[in-house]
């Protein structure tokens, strides 16, 4: 017991003499290991953030999205495509009614996005106009009503000029007033509001309450002045068929798209157990990378360990030559110096764990107050993993002075003081 407690005393009455010194030491590997704790819990946060919204629209349905054709739906070319302005016209509401008839199709909704200047009275704004089809309700759990109705499928077929606003959009244009049998103006025409949504919130980082529902010909029609839709929303009877229903979608789709290769798809089918299982392949290899770059200055911190044990190992020449001059062996030598190492590294450890603790809960308040879910949890892999890199980066790093310290001989270190 003597053997294991005393290189600890010597070591922690080294690291009490050296205030400064130690205190300059342990800035890096408690900077490393605060990163390391908050990019663990902000990656885990995410994850499951991002995830809880894709499962919040259901977990039986289906997304049927345009794709640039010859790419990946998560490829670089096809999104760098579609924020230059590329537009895939081969999606159609005729495409969903077809999906429609599908034995595992429960219900369908075409639609596309778009804005206008919205007017009533006095006031105006540049509103998101969601057109869909009279079925996104059921298709969309989280599509509720607070007062009147959605449109029917009659008002989408005959081109109606309807709407639902979303809460947001109501507040900002009635306030506490009735909005539902009210009418404002969108590019020149009159709408009457037949309905306004319940709060809802974000979805993927989208505020839906300031969405306002058209029906999807009106918006083509009227407003775009286009005959194709974005994507396609399908919910599904029974998710246990999942993937025949997948591949049923895209044999239709490439017979009405006459599509015989595979690789000229300019579609991307998609099911929610997909996307979340490519989220969190996505994500997760974000926070590996994330760990990668924080765990550099817990390196910077070990090197700057190394250099002070071999300036401690200089100035204490002497003293490790009368020690093992009065029977201290090599191995209490190298205990001691691995003690000093591997205490400083655990030290700061511990401090950069609770300042990550502190801060991990921080961010889950300030993203409460912006209105974001994203909680940020302490997880026992982040403990683990901070505590784990501290004590590796002692062990390491105070190996080389340990043993040099281990090696001096006594009479060589007595000669040199």
């Amino acid at each position: 017991m003597k053997t294991f407690f005393t290189p600890l005393l010597f070591a922690f009455k080294t690291i009490r003499t050296h205030k400064v010194r130690t205190f300059l030491t342990l800035l890096g590997v408690v900077i490393g290991v605060f990163a390391v704790v908050v990019v663990t819990s902000l990656g885990e946060g995410v994850k499951g953030f991002i995830v809880g919204q894709v499962e919040s629209f259901g977990t039986n349905l289906i997304q049927v999205e345009v794709k640039i054709p010859s790419t990946g739906t998560m490829s670089h070319e096809n999104a760098t495509s579609r924020v230059q302005g590329a537009q895939i016209t081969t999606l159609t509401i005729q495409d969903s009614e077809a999906i429609r008839r599908i034995a595992n199709v429960e219900a369908v909704y075409a639609g596309t996005i778009g804005q206008e200047r919205a007017t009533y009275g006095v006031l105006g704004k540049r509103i998101m106009l969601f057109g869909t089809s009279a079925d996104v309700a059921q298709v969309d759990a989280n599509a509720k009503l607070a007062s009147g109705r959605f449109f029917t499928r009659e008002e989408d077929a005959n081109v109606a000029r309807v709407v639902v606003l979303g809460s947001e959009t109501k507040e900002t244009f009635f306030g506490e007033s009735e909005a539902v049998g009210e009418l404002i103006s969108l590019k020149g025409e009159k709408y009457r509001v037949v309905g306004v949504l319940a709060p809802r919130g974000t979805a993927g980082f989208i505020n839906m309450d300031t969405f306002t529902y058209v029906p999807v010909q009106t918006l083509q029609k009227k407003i775009l002045g286009v005959e194709y839709v974005q994507f396609i929303s399908v919910k599904m009877k029974d998710a246990t068929y999942e993937t025949e229903t997948v591949a049923d979608i895209v044999a239709l789709l490439r017979k009405r798209h006459d599509i015989a290769d595979p690789d000229k798809d300019d579609f991307a089918v998609t099911s929610t157990k997909e996307a979340q299982k490519t989220l969190e392949s996505v994500l997760g290899s974000v926070t590996i990378l994330l760990l990668a770059l924080t765990s550099i200055s817990l390196i910077v911190g070990g090197v700057g360990i190394m250099n002070v044990m071999y300036v401690s190992v200089s100035e204490r020449t002497s003293e490790i030559g009368l020690r093992k001059a009065v029977g201290a062996t090599s191995r209490i030598i190298l205990q001691q110096f691995l003690a000093e190492a591997m205490m400083m590294t655990g030290v700061g450890g511990v401090i950069g764990i609770l300042l990550g603790v502190v801060t991990v809960y921080g961010l889950t308040l300030f993203f409460s107050v912006l209105g974001f879910e994203l909680k940020l949890i302490f997880t026992a892999q982040s403990l683990f993993l901070g505590a784990g890199f501290s004590m590796i980066v002692g062990l390491i790093f105070g190996v080389a002075p340990a043993i040099k310290a281990a090696s001096l001989s006594p009479m060589e270190a007595l000669r040199r003081e």
